[in-house]
């Protein structure tokens, strides 16, 4: 026997129907690449977005044909969201922090019909308008009166005359909700990057999780400024959340330097964020070299990479601001675990307290993990005990787009590639990717606790932990690190740092300092350009 509910089908559009309803007059902020502060409302957002649509339709673009963009977090690409998803089309967010070369393959395996980008990208699709295959349309995002002036991009379009050109009248058609809704490629550190085929029915249950009070715990009383991008990921779904809750939406477009944040954050009342560690960075070394305090921010969504303690600390105990650490991936449209404490967790002391936030957290309600060892088999949640990561899920990759990389499941999980530790309260510990962990005589060392242990010294900006050669143990630890400019601390203290905090035989065996630590697309350290570079690196105990 059947329920009798209506069949609605979760699609996009509904989330942005909803907000131009119930949330018409609610703010959409936005610093512009042109420098200025732009404000528009939901219920301007939906009118315009009908507008892409019908744009698209006049330009030729048919269902399920994939509309690229290279661009910031503003207005214009959120417009873009939900006009080319909504009309039945596939957003594909290019990530103009790859290579050209990168961005010319990654554009032809998808088979982008139109590109939409903002006037700081012109160089990349100059670089790349005669090589890519089927791209027919390039539109600038801007205006007539910023419109550039371009020899290598022929017949460049301006956003605003084509949305002028169109009414703002259309019916966003009904279909099936499996249809598919975004295209995310994966970073491609090693390989092809592999594109992630989102659904609408995989958005809406993503974005009715990342609401909840125990994930994001997002409301129309917030103000949220999305640091990390919308070129990758869907900005961790906080455009569709904003729709979805009616919360005010900040946007910082190309402007992410610390002094340039904080200033959105105090002018515009913002209450939540979400960014990786490096772009904190940045922001807590302007507002403790400047003395100033946050006002209206209140919680912070960390993820991207492990969380220094240090960081934490520092945003919680100086500044008033909840750390919630979060972990997720591209195949995980991206939100797995969010590290919102439990009651007995709250109860602890602060040490402890801190131990557990330092967990990228628990699996919000549609997402199943468990740990397996080599031979798969599930290992049990007592904490100690490490394998790799599997997930299953709703919002969880099935397959990458025409089908590259062949089956990536496990008997319908899928592995992710991360070495994770699970407690008996169900919080998750990432201790390192299966390809970073450092195996030294038959057994793992993690190198993200002995990276948060160097990050915790006042003189070190940036550490990271590879392997290195070792004749008798086949691995052990060496640590990279950046020194803060204004700091002086040799390899003997670095070392002596680690006395107490760790098992002995975890410490590295060297140091070496770097002016960088090379970052990808997405703000991650590249370990493997680490080991390549140090690859015949000896160490003293060797």
């Amino acid at each position: 026997m059947n329920g009798q509910m209506m069949q609605q089908p979760l699609l996009i559009s509904t989330l942005l129907t909803h907000a131009e309803r119930h949330h018409g007059e609610q703010e959409i902020v936005s610093r512009r690449v042109e420098g200025d502060i732009h404000r528009t409302t939901y219920r301007e957002l939906a009118a315009r977005a009908r507008r892409v649509a019908n744009a698209l339709a006049q330009r030729g673009v048919k269902f399920g044909d994939r509309v690229a963009t290279l661009a910031w977090n503003g207005y214009r690409h959120m417009e873009l969201y939900y006009g080319v998803s909504g009309a039945g089309a596939v957003l594909h967010t290019l990530n103009p922090r790859l290579h050209p070369d990168q961005v010319v393959w990654i554009a032809d395996h998808a088979e982008d019909e139109i590109l939409f980008f903002d006037l700081s990208f012109l160089p990349i699709v100059e670089a790349i308008a005669s090589r890519v295959k089927t791209i027919k349309a390039f539109v600038v995002m801007t205006d007539r009166a910023h419109m550039p002036a371009s020899s290598k991009v022929p017949n460049l379009l301006c956003y605003e005359e084509l949305l002028t050109d169109v009414s703002d009248r259309f019916e966003w058609p009904r279909f099936d909700e499996n249809s598919a809704s975004s295209l995310c490629y994966t970073s491609g550190t090693t390989g092809d990057p592999k594109g992630v085929l989102y659904s609408h029915r995989s958005t809406v249950l993503h974005t009715y999780a990342a609401a909840l009070p125990d994930a994001l715990n997002c409301s129309a009383r917030d103000s949220i400024l999305p640091v990390v991008p919308m070129f990758h990921v869907n900005a961790w779904g906080l455009p569709y959340v904003g729709c979805a809750v009616g919360a005010k939406l900040v946007y910082p477009g190309p402007f992410l330097d610390g002094k340039s944040l904080y200033e959105l954050f105090e002018s515009e009342g913002v209450t939540m964020s979400a960014g990786v560690p490096t772009v904190w960075q940045g922001l807590l070394a302007h507002v403790e070299s400047n003395d100033l305090s946050f006002s209206t921010m209140r919680r912070t969504v960390i993820g991207g990479s492990a969380c220094p303690p240090a960081m934490m600390r520092a945003f919680q105990e100086r500044h008033d601001v909840q750390v919630l650490h979060a972990w997720g991936m591209t195949e995980v449209s991206p939100l797995g675990t969010v590290c919102t404490l439990k009651p007995a967790q709250l109860a602890l002391g602060s040490e402890e307290h801190l131990a557990t936030q330092s967990k990228q957290g628990r699996a919000v309600f549609g997402v199943d993990l468990k740990i397996v060892d080599g031979d798969g088999n599930e290992l049990p949640w007592d904490g100690k005990t490490s394998g790799e990561l599997m997930v299953r899920g709703p919002w969880i990759v099935a397959s990458y787009f025409k089908g590259a990389g062949g089956d990536p499941l496990v008997d319908g999980w899928f592995p992710t590639g991360d070495v994770a530790v699970i407690d008996a309260d169900g919080f998750m510990q990432i201790t390192d990717r299966a390809k970073d962990v450092i195996k030294s005589g038959g057994e793992w060392i993690g190198s993200i606790d002995l990276e948060n242990i160097a990050m915790a010294h006042p003189a070190v900006s940036m550490a990271a932990c590879i392997a290195a050669f070792h004749p008798k143990w086949d691995e052990r630890p060496l640590l990279v690190v950046v020194k803060k400019s204004d700091f002086e601390v040799t390899r003997e203290e670095l070392l002596a740092f680690y006395d107490g905090k760790i098992a002995k035989w975890w410490t590295p065996d060297d140091v070496v300092f770097s002016d960088t630590i090379p970052l990808g697309a997405t703000g991650k350290m590249l370990k493997h350009r680490l080991r390549e570079q140090f690859k015949d690196h000896r160490l003293p105990t060797a």
